[in-house]
């Protein structure tokens, strides 16, 4: 069975949120309203400046996607999100680029795990040889025009699930395995891995990480330090 090493991409790999980048671009493309950005534009500059978190800016860019993507065809959508990763898909951190191409020439199945739409996920990873993608999935009709339905959400709410299901269906084994994580929501599969790594931290997982006595990586500029 092959060891496996599981990422998380937004602010792990890609040095900010597909998503984000994905809704900036419908914006700009016409597909979404203007509108749509001031749905945001307060919790943006509240993070900006420090007044309030990225989880919560992260949300409310969540939050306008889902209320708008409904109507919007398939095909334009898959258009943006390919645009996207051809002009992001160097945008990454130097560890976690280098440590997925060290795993990669030692054999490791590759997974990713995110929030991110699977659209804009899957030409992205497929930069960095991943062998399996899980993210975000949305209903369309008969017409290929999203109903505005995200698909097996449950799941998608547990990366330890995620990480578990891909175990059994792809025959891995969790011996030796590594997984990287950057935020709270990652700590239930970072627990399944035997070699966890916190990558740039927020505060909850950083608590959660020393407490554990997880290694803990964070890259700024050029340099990388292992805390």
């Amino acid at each position: 069975m092959r060891k496996v090493a599981v990422f998380d991409i937004d602010g792990t790999l890609f040095r900010s949120s597909l998503l984000i980048e994905l809704v900036d671009a419908l914006i700009q493309e016409g597909i979404f309203s203007p509108d749509v950005g001031k749905l945001y534009e307060k919790s943006y500059k509240d993070w900006l400046n420090r007044k309030d978190s990225y989880e919560n800016y992260i949300w409310a860019v969540i939050m306008a996607f889902n209320s708008n993507i409904k109507g919007v065809p398939y095909g334009q959508f898959l258009e943006v999100a390919q645009k996207v990763v051809a002009f992001h898909k160097s945008r990454v951190y130097r560890y976690t680029r280098d440590l997925i191409q060290d795993l990669k020439k030692k054999n490791y199945f590759l997974l990713a795990i995110s929030q991110s739409p699977k659209t804009v996920l899957d030409p992205f990873c497929e930069e960095f040889g991943f062998d399996k993608v899980y993210g975000r999935l949305y209903e369309t009709d008969d017409n290929e025009i999203f109903t505005g339905n995200a698909m097996y959400d449950t799941l998608m709410q547990d990366k330890a699930k995620v990480l578990q299901r891909a175990v059994a269906k792809e025959g891995l084994t969790l011996k030796d395995s590594y997984g990287v994580g950057d935020t709270e929501s990652d700590i239930p599969l970072l627990k399944l891995v035997e070699h966890p790594v916190c990558f740039n931290p927020n505060q909850k997982l950083y608590t959660y990480a020393k407490h554990a006595g997880w290694p803990i990586v964070v890259e700024r500029k050029d340099v990388v330090y292992k805390l």
